[in-house]
């Protein structure tokens, strides 16, 4: 296993009623020792465009990470996206984690009419836009020529403070884009895989134990020997501090298709007590070598003991 790493937290955020709600919360994340405010990039279950919401954040907080949890590449040219993030790495200070993933939603495609091609394809896009931004945020003027971009004597500007980059991190379920994520990204997600275009059973069976060892194998055996320099995260969907996690789980094991005990021991699950969810995540960063956690907005607070306890551990 990987040499352990100290545990950082994150919130993933999209909404807010105004300005004021916005940056407030964003507030309230840093000084309960949250580590970054992550957002989305979708179009039908999300209100806020992250690029500027995050440069609000980022104006409000002062060290406060801000990242996109992730961009779907296919939304915008990569050259675009490489100058804004980069934008907002020089106005933050050097606070962006920049999130780029193939798209996979397909509501977001149907809703704008673009095409759904195949995960290969979108995987395929995602590795040469990789290297369009790389190119973009490196010294001096590059070309590029790949089957979807062609880069011709391009000097993006700026160029973010962070150096050599802003931490790339890219998610992924599937055995091809978790091994792109090993060769190329910096912060690895290990996430179900929604090969299906939707949430579903399939996807949530895939968040078993057995499941994401299995990923964390496909990540160390095509990171070789960066392995040790990628930090593993999970963005925990289903989370709550309860003392009856027993009940919780009865309630969603139907939706796994799995037993109560299997459901509370899924990738995608964290629910306990402080007490136990601190042992768990030290048993998970032992097991599989995670220790960037991701919570939801509507759960950040009542994990604020754990954070407390365990952020920088």
């Amino acid at each position: 296993m990987t040499a352990t790493r100290k545990f950082r937290f994150g919130v993933q955020a999209s909404t807010a009623r105004s300005s004021a709600a916005w940056t407030e919360q964003a507030r309230k994340i840093e000084g309960l020792g949250y580590s970054t405010l992550f957002m989305p990039d979708h179009f039908v279950d999300t209100e806020l465009a992250p690029m500027v919401a995050l440069a609000f954040a980022a104006s409000a907080t002062t060290t406060l990470r801000v990242g996109m949890l992730v961009l779907g590449n296919d939304y915008k040219h990569p050259a675009v996206v490489a100058k804004e993030a980069a934008t907002l790495d020089v106005l933050s200070g050097g606070r962006l984690e920049f999130g780029l993933g193939a798209g996979w939603m397909t509501a977001d495609y149907e809703a704008l009419g673009l095409p759904y091609d195949r995960p290969g394809l979108r995987i395929e896009r995602l590795a040469e836009a990789l290297q369009v931004v790389k190119g973009a945020w490196s010294d001096g003027a590059y070309d590029f020529a790949g089957e979807h971009y062609t880069i011709t004597a391009y000097d993006g500007v700026p160029k973010p403070v962070q150096q050599p980059r802003p931490p790339i991190l890219i998610g992924g379920g599937g055995e091809r884009l978790l091994r792109l994520a090993a060769r190329e990204a910096d912060i690895v997600g290990i996430n179900p895989i929604l090969r299906a275009g939707v949430i579903g059973v399939d996807a949530a069976q895939d968040t078993m134990g057995e499941s994401t060892l299995r990923k964390v194998g496909w990540v160390r055996d095509s990171a070789g020997a960066r392995f040790d320099d990628i930090e593993l995260q999970i963005r925990y969907f289903v989370a709550a501090i309860t003392d009856d996690a027993r009940a919780l789980a009865d309630a969603m094991a139907p939706a796994f298709g799995v037993e109560p005990a299997e459901a509370l021991a899924s990738g995608a699950v964290l629910a306990g007590s402080v007490d136990e969810v601190c042992d768990m995540l030290i048993a998970r960063r032992e097991e599989w070598g995670v220790s960037y956690v991701v919570l939801g907005d509507d759960t950040y607070e009542q994990f604020a003991p754990v954070v407390a306890r365990l952020a920088g551990t």
